[in-house]
């Protein structure tokens, strides 16, 4: 295999890492690539890169680019016990199970037949020669044992031809060559991608966007006006005591997933998960449209809810109800915490005397109970809110008159 300098290596090497420093998203980085190879004259017809996702639902990410296509597709892997038979069976895999450094297979001959259907799929669209190989973005553990379903951080690639000839020594040459920049420049904007998925996973959206972008230091706090929201599941502690803990979870993930979808879907941010609750916050820049926003969501939930214990009954799982508190005022949000354990949260007497309408759900019976302040920030609105009277709260001096949500029985 040749390894001497390929003459335009050096201008692709510093392309590539420009790129890299610049963040560039990775579509558009190997759209780039691919772009380039081509007008230097490699024979390309299709690029493939596979990375290890670091995200809650994907274990997995592909890139694929195809000559005469615009840009670059992406395909993502769920996370799965048990590996895909394709995975299994495909090259890239034989790389990383095998060892190998690279894995090349040329296949001009119509009547070539591949161990790997991938190449015999490829083959019958024209290709005739195919290499691919990877890089590690970190040191492997010693004596680690080799997991199917969990490859190490890093990058696998191939490149395929459909010229009569295939690749050329000098191209494998450039593409060896430029190969470490390639897995630089992914590595740079993996990790932000990375990050921001994670940050969004672990601390919402928002508040994942506000820490990336630099907002980390203890106390920085902004004040703003928004609609606090409490949501519980009722009667939990009590199932709790009664349900295998792998039901129990999965019977919580149900649940949850639900509030938090619904809350997403009109504009809420989800702050924290608090045991079988969640506190939540709606911050429109105009308080009627964040109350309103919120209402709704109450009115989505109790439907979406009734609907899965539905679901569940039919299939003879355990049920649970719920309860939710809302309160609307001036909070904190920003970063609480020591100097080496922070959290991103919301404080201030809004979200304390959220908490109280909370404690008030089974004095009053009722398992939606709003503060007087969503009442005033939404008017005339298409939800019918009912007063429950006025009540002395804990911690709270003035009186609070508390109102629900009236909904016809159908």
């Amino acid at each position: 295999m040749s390894r001497s300098r390929h003459p335009a290596a050096p201008d692709l090497s510093d392309w590539l890492l420009s790129r890299g420093i610049d963040g560039t998203a990775r579509e558009e980085l190997l759209s780039g690539y691919c772009g380039k190879l081509t007008e230097i004259g490699v024979p390309l017809y299709r690029l493939h890169v596979a990375q290890r996702a670091l995200h809650p639902r994907f274990g997995g990410i592909a890139f694929e680019w195809l000559r005469g296509e615009s840009g670059v597709s992406q395909q993502r892997f769920a996370h799965q016990t048990t590996p895909r038979r394709e995975w299994l069976q495909s090259p890239l895999y034989e790389i990383i199970h095998s060892g190998k450094t690279e894995l090349r297979e040329r296949m001009p001959d119509p009547g070539h037949h591949s161990r790997y259907p991938l190449l015999n799929e490829l083959r019958e669209r024209g290709a005739t020669d195919y290499f691919a190989t990877g890089l590690t973005f970190e040191k492997p553990a010693e004596n680690a044992d080799f997991d199917p379903a969990y490859t190490p951080e890093g990058m696998l690639a191939s490149w395929t031809s459909d010229h009569p000839d295939g690749f050329s020594d000098s191209d494998l040459c450039l593409i060896r060559g430029t190969l470490p920049h390639l897995g630089l420049a992914l590595k740079s904007t993996s990790n932000r991608r990375i990050a921001r998925d994670l940050l969004g996973a672990y601390l919402g959206h928002d508040a994942g966007r506000r820490v990336l972008s630099g907002e980390i230091q203890r106390g920085s706090l902004q004040r703003i006006d928004a609609v606090i929201f409490y949501f519980d599941l009722s009667g939990f502690t009590s199932l709790a005591e009664r349900i295998p803990v792998p039901d129990l979870i999965t019977m919580l993930n149900a649940y949850l997933g639900v509030v938090v979808d619904t809350i997403h879907a009109r504009g809420g941010h989800v702050l924290k998960f608090m045991g079988d609750g969640l506190l939540a916050m709606f911050d429109q820049p105009e308080q009627a449209v964040a109350a309103g926003a919120a209402l709704d969501t109450v009115a989505d939930l109790t439907e979406r809810i009734e609907a899965l214990n539905r679901d569940r009954v039919a299939q003879a799982l355990p049920v649970t109800g719920f309860t939710m508190a809302l309160h609307a005022g001036e909070i904190f949000y920003g970063n609480i915490g020591s100097e080496t354990r922070l959290d991103f949260t919301v404080i201030g007497p809004a979200v304390n005397l959220t908490a109280r309408l909370s404690e008030m759900h089974r004095s009053l019976g009722q398992n939606v109970i709003l503060s007087e302040a969503i009442r005033k920030a939404a008017p005339g609105g298409p939800h019918d809110l009912v007063s429950l009277g006025r009540y002395m709260l804990r911690g709270v001096s003035q009186p609070q008159e508390l109102f629900t949500v009236y909904t016809p029985v159908a």
